[in-house]
């Protein structure tokens, strides 16, 4: 077929085309625009949504941990802990002194004696005085006080010796010991697996 049409109708034909085909493509963006923006909306919506439910559910727990006292009891459970600990620990330090006494009896050399315990502070020790015939038995105290076989001092250190025959001819010499449990003493209520009644 010949289109026998003058050129300018022909221009304007193709020039309308064009149009129609412009006019879909606008059309069609126009309509994703739209579709973007509803998607958009529906994301900030849903999004507000959760954010409105979170913040009721944070404000629920928090008036559930004020009416329940959480922080209350939270104190208290912190505060039986601290007794606890200082129970055990006054515990760790109570010392059985008849079953004591006898081992510190055992452990003195021939020919000296036990005179006196003190405890200053309780931190796991005591002094010991003893008197003895002379000087040399008097520092041999020290060495059977300090001997591991006792299970009784992991150290045992010399205070104080003195000699004064005038004073008593027959144990002239004195000694003071301070001496230090060890850590796994049979004579400390917690060692001996909490039987108080054996001292």
């Amino acid at each position: 077929m010949i289109n026998l049409l003058p050129a300018d109708m022909k221009q304007n034909y193709r020039y309308a085309r064009q149009n129609v085909a412009l006019r879909k493509w606008v059309v069609m963006f126009l309509v994703a625009l739209a579709g973007l923006g509803l998607i958009t909306t529906y994301g900030l919506f849903a999004l507000k949504q959760s954010a409105n439910r979170y913040s009721n559910q944070i404000a629920n727990y928090e008036s559930l941990f004020k009416q329940e006292n959480f922080s209350g009891t939270q104190q208290q459970v912190q505060s039986i802990s601290n007794d606890l600990k200082l129970a055990t620990q006054v515990l760790s330090k109570e010392i059985l002194f008849s079953q004591l006494i006898k081992q510190i009896g055992a452990s003195m050399p021939d020919r000296a004696y036990l005179t006196g315990l003190q405890i200053n502070e309780v931190k796991g020790g005591l002094e010991i005085t003893a008197e003895a015939p002379d000087y040399k038995t008097a520092t041999q105290v020290q060495v059977n006080l300090a001997d591991p076989s006792n299970k009784i001092f992991q150290q045992a250190d010399i205070e104080d010796i003195k000699c004064n025959p005038d004073s008593n001819p027959v144990y002239p010499c004195t000694v003071t010991v301070r001496a230090l449990f060890s850590n796994n003493n049979p004579f400390l209520f917690i060692n001996n697996g909490g039987k108080a009644g054996q001292s």
